[in-house]
This record gives structure tokens, C-alpha cells and sequence, in this order.
């Protein structure tokens, strides 16, 4: 792990990720954050500047949130008011997903993904081709050390983790929130006592990260 965080600079970690499936095969980048890290900028980022340095659409995007339990699922189990904690995701099936796109490259690997407008994941919503030799994931437990998430480090080439100050990320997270439908009072509480628990999980697990990028710049900032 780095000693410092290094900028959040998707061209020189495209570049990175690129170097890890020069081989032919196919390598899965982790990238991990609480919260309001930016990690989604980041990953979608890093994607584009890929495909952009091989000239061809050689890197795909996979988001760990595709793998929200659905919220009828979640008031069954009486997990609703904590939409987003560890235990509201179909933590197996994303390792299950990992698995297979690495080792199914010879036809297309659907996933789901996340809604934010209707707050729902939506099934084959994601492509993995048979030209993929990238994969960039992102979420916030692929560091977790419970079992099932405790699977996906060796699956990954590398994982790094998106480092942002409490402040900004709660800035970021009540915007969110509010522009989603929420009141700022409910927004503020809400990123405060659901994402705040789910933060403090997820920060214990910077530790493994291959490395450490800030998520305090704005992308492509040095």
C-alpha cells in the first residue's frame, strides 16, 4: 500500500490497469471507497481512459451495486432503514459473477446494475464482451473480510481504494441524497447515521488495498 494517497488520475491507472492484462488474460481491478469517496467517478473514468489508450473498447465497468437485494426483499428481512450495509447485498452472487468473468470469455457476461431512479437494481443491465480483457469493479465491501466478500481479493489483480476526508464525502452524500428525493434534514441523517455505520466498516479495510488514491481531488487532478 502507498504510503500517501497518489492523485486520482484515471489515465495513468487505465495505463496501470491495461499493464496487468497485457498478458492476453483477463484482469479484474478492484476499486474500493466508502460512501461519497468518488469511486464511481473514479471507476467509470479509468474505463473511458482504457478503451481511449487501446483504441478499441477493450475495458467494461462493473458496479458492485448492481447486487442490491430488491427493496421488497429487504422489508422481508426488516433491512430497509439500512439500505446499503453489507448485509442488504447478494454478496454470493457477486463473487459468483466475479468468477464467471473471468473465466467465461468466450460469450457476453451480463450483470445488473443500479438504478438511482428508482432505486432498484436492474438485471442484464451490464455487458461483459468476449474482447473484455479489463474489468474495473467498484463497491464499497470488495475488502471485507467476512466471508462471502472475503473471496473477491484473489480474484483481483489489484484493488485500490479512494481516500476521501469525512467532510467532503458527507457534502457529496447529502447532495446525493436530496437530489433523490430526500429532505436535507432526512438527507443529513441518513448520510450521517447509515452511510456514517457502512463508512466505518469500510475505512478498517484500507489497510489491504494495493493501493491508495485520493478521492478528495476532483478526477485528474494532481
Amino acid at each position: 500500500m502507498q504510503p500517501s494517497p497518489s492523485p486520482a488520475d484515471p489515465h495513468a491507472l487505465a495505463g496501470r490497469g491495461l499493464r496487468l492484462a497485457a498478458d492476453g488474460r483477463r484482469a479484474i481491478v478492484g476499486i474500493v471507497g466508502s460512501p461519497g469517496s468518488g469511486k464511481t467517478t473514479l471507476a467509470r473514468a479509468v474505463v473511458e481512459a482504457a478503451n481511449e489508450q487501446a483504441g478499441e473498447p477493450v475495458a467494461a465497468y462493473l458496479p458492485m451495486d448492481g447486487f442490491h437485494l430488491a427493496d421488497a426483499t429487504l422489508e422481508a428481512l426488516g433491512r430497509r432503514d439500512r439500505k446499503g450495509a453489507i448485509d442488504t447485498f447478494d454478496g454470493w452472487g457477486f463473487v459468483a459473477l466475479l468468477a464467471r468473468v473471468l473465466a467465461e470469455s468466450d460469450h457476453p457476461v451480463y450483470a445488473p446494475a443500479f438504478d438511482r431512479a428508482v432505486g432498484e437494481p436492474i438485471a442484464g443491465s451490464v455487458a461483459v464482451l468476449p474482447g473484455t480483457r479489463l474489468i474495473v469493479v467498484e463497491g464499497n465491501y470488495l475488502l471485507a473480510p467476512t466471508d462471502p466478500w472475503s473471496r473477491i481479493p484473489p480474484l483481483l489483480s489489484e484493488s485500490w481504494f479512494v481516500a476521501t476526508p469525512e467532510e467532503e464525502r458527507m457534502r457529496r452524500l447529502v447532495d446525493r441524497h436530496t437530489r433523490h428525493g430526500r429532505t436535507p434534514e432526512a438527507a443529513l441523517a441518513w448520510a450521517r447515521d447509515v452511510d456514517g455505520a457502512n463508512a466505518r466498516l469500510i475505512e478498517q479495510t484500507a489497510a489491504s488495498a494495493t493501493l491508495i488514491v485520493d478521492g478528495g481531488l476532483p478526477v485528474g487532478a494532481a
